[in-house]
């Protein structure tokens, strides 16, 4: 069966980007002049999911403001000659529903997933971290269909320097990577030391989960810092033979910090059609 639902945590609020999400929500920061939380909305649609649940806090109206019918908006986006991002924008909340969970506590984001319970149903789902911008909705195509064929979690991976490993969940496989780059999962360590990594297989946000992680994630004693990890689910899934890993080389934007955030600008910049030329001469006229 398709994957049908998306979720998208997004109560946290960037105080990392202080003073800005103040009053506009990180998601909505643009890349040039598309909010993240656009993007990956596009890349959950183009891998087919036809309801996106995004969780949020009540203190960041403005992402339930965004996601709202906007036929005007779409219009005027129309006649500044953008056209194919207004069609993206008329497909939310019209072919796509989009529905609206809060996390009003902070406890981490296996919590999160879990307020979306209601909204998503007993079904498998997709988990779209929007601190991660993808290259397209490849991967995600990818891990639904593995879901599919084997009825497990799926999740995105991706090798890093080991020096990068601290900052995300890493994972030890049975195996080397088939040809096709899947694995089967058998342990996952939250953000380890360099010395203390199991692999150079970092998890991406990108995921499937199976219906059956509700129940592990709900069934979850809180870490010692108060939170429900995600990464403790894989684990105890994982032990169960129940998740499966696709290492891929998808290009892959961390935003979650202002240095990632502005690289991410100015690469994906560089790829538009419309504005990349103009930019790329600007850059070497100026750095030159």
């Amino acid at each position: 069966m398709a994957i049908r639902t998306a979720v998208i945590p997004a109560a946290g609020l960037g105080t990392r980007f202080l003073p800005a999400t103040k009053a506009v929500p990180k998601e909505l920061m643009p890349i040039f002049d598309t909010p993240a939380l656009q993007l990956v909305m596009d890349e959950a649609i183009g891998a087919g999911v036809e309801h996106i649940v995004i969780v949020s806090n009540v203190a960041k109206a403005g992402i339930e403001a965004y996601v709202q019918p906007a036929p005007e908006v779409v219009a005027r986006v129309r006649d500044s000659g953008r056209v194919e991002l207004a069609e993206r924008l008329a497909r939310i909340g019209n072919d796509v529903r989009v529905s609206i969970r809060y996390q009003d506590v902070p406890r981490g984001l296996g919590h999160a997933i879990t307020c979306a319970r209601d909204a998503v149903g007993e079904e498998a789902f997709a988990v779209l971290l929007p601190d991660e911008l993808m290259g397209g909705p490849e991967l995600m195509q990818q891990l639904a269909a593995m879901h599919d064929r084997d009825g497990k979690t799926a999740v995105g991976l991706k090798r890093v320097p080991m020096t990068e490993v601290s900052s995300y969940g890493c994972v030890t496989t049975t195996a080397a990577p088939t040809a096709a780059g899947e694995v089967t999962i058998t342990g996952v360590v939250e953000k380890p030391r360099m010395e203390d990594a199991p692999s150079d297989l970092i998890i991406i946000g990108r995921y499937v989960l199976a219906a059956e992680m509700f129940d592990l994630l709900e069934g979850l004693a809180p870490a010692p810092n108060g939170e429900i990890q995600l990464t403790d689910a894989l684990l105890v899934g994982a032990h169960n033979g129940r998740v499966l890993g696709l290492v891929s080389d998808i290009d892959r934007f961390d935003t979650g910090t202002p240095m990632g955030w502005l690289q991410a600008v100015i690469e994906l910049a560089r790829r538009r059609e419309d504005v990349g030329a103009e930019f790329d001469a600007w850059l070497r006229s100026r750095f030159s």
